[in-house]
């Protein structure tokens, strides 16, 4: 009976067009394991031959065997059966069930709409839906819900089974290379002694070469080779050894299993959408302090957590797209990294210029990337470098740190007395937790009121000193290192070496560069193009800064012209004479340009304007005409008035020069009395 009613739906319209069979499993090992089910799914030919359909209206949809259900996005032959339902070509779809055709309730209803639309029946094993029925329609909804409800119940529960063992460190997944299992399935370093060896050498080398380039080189200079464990496969188990390849570096490097620490949760899946829109899933991966599981000591270590953090804060500081300073390279400019734009705060990059690149220049090029075109600042290393490295054989003088040494040690005992007080604080904190606790011990239970508001307090106690103890953490993480006898001993036998190892011939620059990186953090240089003056601000490891002057050389036109000799004493003379008095000044002295030519007033213009240097300017004991008439409140020309008639005092640099005016007492007095007295002087308010 339920077989007739089903038929009765399968029309005329329905027979003249395509039927088409969609067959899908999830996973390959179920297309290869569970066969049954992929050939119940192509004998649905049969049931569509026995409907009416002819064996040239049968089309197989077999693409996405292997594929799961949940994103249709990846399904070719999900989005090609759509595409012919959209196009009114086909009559029926049949399908093993509802969770075939898809396992996200959006895929499945997009579908069912277009079917309905279309007028396009559904086939499964249960029966025959026709969407334009309502019933046929909720019910392949629910079974669509149903289906994808089915699919997070399964990931739920084996999910969860898999965070419980990693929780608990026992979840077992493949090991990275220098690891195995044992046979009671704990974590071993590999016995292979060749594999030991191999795996220590990365980290060896990345403590002397600072880059994971510099690993791989040393691995190519040694004609070493590196094993990969084969997961899988014919090879499944096997060790293949073959050339180490710097994205293998980096995974050793920020695998914190080397620690002997064990780590679930370092990676996640994140959905975005791509060009066409389509979902895509992309591994990233997650900070420390989202890791899910992290259990320190599980297995041995090759290398401390101490090291590992360190090796990831280098890597970090070798990045070449970022704001850091970078690993020391071959180039010959010495402040390659950890150079600052003085005008905008950018890093600064080098720019090898003239033939062979020997002739280095300082770039920064902010204000190029934002548009302008030309460079924020530029100007030749050699002097910068020549500055920096004198400051810095000067510094690490064996005098010079015994007196740094001396001065740290007592930055230190000021650290030691807030250190005090921190452990008082603690102290009085874990004083009052352990009083709310004892006062909540011995309330009587059945006193549920009292009971609760000592529980309360007792909390808000524990909530205080954990805030204490975080606060005292990040003090603590603030503090600066302390050197220990020992190492003030090595630093003071390291200043008398220093000298003679920088400048040894056999000193590689990278190794120079390498030698100041320890010393500084970074160096701001301020400079303008057409001047010769450079202010360099040095920033030390200790945090300490510093500034020195340098000069550069000027462009040769501007260096045929003057010298900075030159400018030095037109800004000095500039305070109290004019340019014409100045440029007389000159020639009368018999001082003139390199070129040997004399001064004019227009050379002095101009050289003031070049290097902005002000022109004379007056005393704080000096009035202008204008701030004598409003002290008086009068006009200007009862000033001038007063400065023909020999009443004021006043002087003039030269003439059409504004007059310097002196005041005393005993003038404005005799002024005050001329005004109260006189018939003709309009008084104005005074100031």
């Amino acid at each position: 009976m339920n077989q007739t009613i089903s038929s009765m739906k399968v029309h005329p319209q329905h027979l003249d067009r395509k039927a088409l069979i969609y067959i899908r499993q999830s996973t390959l090992a179920q297309v290869r394991f569970h066969r049954e089910s992929t050939e119940r799914q192509y004998a649905l030919q049969e049931k569509a031959l026995s409907l009416g359909w002819t064996q040239d209206q049968i089309q197989l949809i077999d693409e996405d065997l292997g594929l799961s259900g949940g994103q249709g996005s990846k399904r070719q032959g999900f989005q090609r059966l759509v595409a012919q339902v959209s196009l009114g070509e086909v009559g029926a779809i049949f399908g093993l069930e509802v969770s075939r055709l898809a396992r996200s309730s959006a895929d499945l209803l997009r579908l069912l709409e277009l079917c309905s639309i279309f007028d396009t029946i559904v086939v499964d094993e249960d029966g025959i839906y026709d969407l334009s029925d309502f019933n046929d329609r909720l019910i392949l909804g629910f079974k669509g819900t149903m289906s994808e409800a089915e699919l997070h119940f399964l990931r739920s529960r084996l999910i969860g089974g898999k965070k419980n063992k990693a929780h608990k460190g026992e979840l077992r997944f493949p090991l990275p290379v220098g690891y195995c299992h044992d046979v009671d399935g704990n974590t071993v370093i590999d016995p292979d002694e060749e594999v030991q060896n191999a795996v220590r050498h990365i980290f060896t080398a990345f403590r002397a070469t600072g880059s994971a380039y510099g690993v791989v080189q040393f691995f190519s200079q040694n004609h070493l080779r590196f094993p990969k464990r084969a997961y899988g496969g014919v090879w499944a188990g096997k060790l293949i050894w073959g050339t180490l390849t710097h994205g293998r570096v980096l995974g050793i490097l920020y695998n914190p299993a080397y620690t002997g620490a064990y780590v679930f949760g370092r990676y996640k899946d994140r959905k975005q959408l791509d060009e066409q829109g389509l979902f895509v899933h992309r591994i990233v991966r997650l900070p420390k302090d989202q890791w899910e599981v992290l259990i320190h000591d599980h297995h041995p270590g090759y290398i401390s957590w101490s090291e590992y953090e360190e090796n990831l804060k280098q890597l970090q500081q070798n990045r070449t797209n970022a704001e850091v300073s970078g690993p020391a390279r071959e180039g010959i400019a010495l402040l390659q990294g950890i150079i600052v734009c003085g005008k905008c705060g950018r890093r600064m990059s080098v720019r090898y210029t003239g033939n062979g690149g020997i002739a280095p220049r300082y770039e920064c090029k902010a204000r190029w990337e934002n548009g302008d075109r030309a460079t924020c600042s530029s100007l030749r290393s050699e002097p910068v470098d020549q500055a920096i490295a004198a400051r810095v054989l000067e510094a690490v003088q064996p005098a010079q740190l015994e007196l740094a040494l001396r001065s740290f040690d007592k930055v230190l005992s000021e650290e030691d007395k807030v250190e005090t007080s921190w452990k008082l604080s603690l102290e009085r904190a874990q004083y009052e937790v352990d009083r709310a606790q004892r006062q909540y011990d011995l309330a009587e239970p059945e006193n549920r009121l009292v009971t609760r508001a000592l529980e309360a307090r007792w909390n808000e106690k524990m909530a205080t000193l954990n805030q204490i103890r975080e606060e005292y953490e990040h003090y603590c993480s603030s503090r600066a290192w302390r050197p220990t006898e020992q190492d003030k001993q090595d630093i003071l036998s390291l200043a008398e070496n220093l000298p003679r190892i920088w400048r040894a011939t056999t000193t590689e620059i990278k190794d120079r560069k390498r030698i100041l990186r320890l010393l500084i953090e970074d160096v701001t240089v301020f400079c303008e193009p057409g001047q010769a003056d450079i202010r360099l601000g040095i920033r030390w490891r200790n945090q300490c800064h510093e500034v020195v002057h340098t000069t550069k050389p000027l462009p040769h036109h501007l260096a045929r012209k003057h010298s900075m000799e030159t400018i030095d004493r037109i800004r000095e003379l500039a305070r109290d004479m004019t340019d014409t008095q100045i440029a007389a000044h000159f020639n009368q002295s018999g001082y003139r340009t390199p070129e040997g030519k004399p001064f004019t007033t227009d050379s002095i213009q101009w050289l003031r304007y070049r290097y902005r240097i002000p022109g004379p300017s007056k005393q704080s004991n000096e009035w202008t005409v204008k701030e004598v008439a409003l002290h008086f409140g009068v006009s200007t020309h009862v000033v001038y008035y007063w400065l023909n008639k020999g009443l004021l005092k006043a002087t003039k640099i030269a003439p059409g020069w504004p007059w310097k005016i002196k005041l005393d007492e005993h003038t404005k007095r005799t002024l005050s009395d001329w005004i109260s007295h006189s018939g003709h002087i309009s008084k104005r308010s005074k100031t």
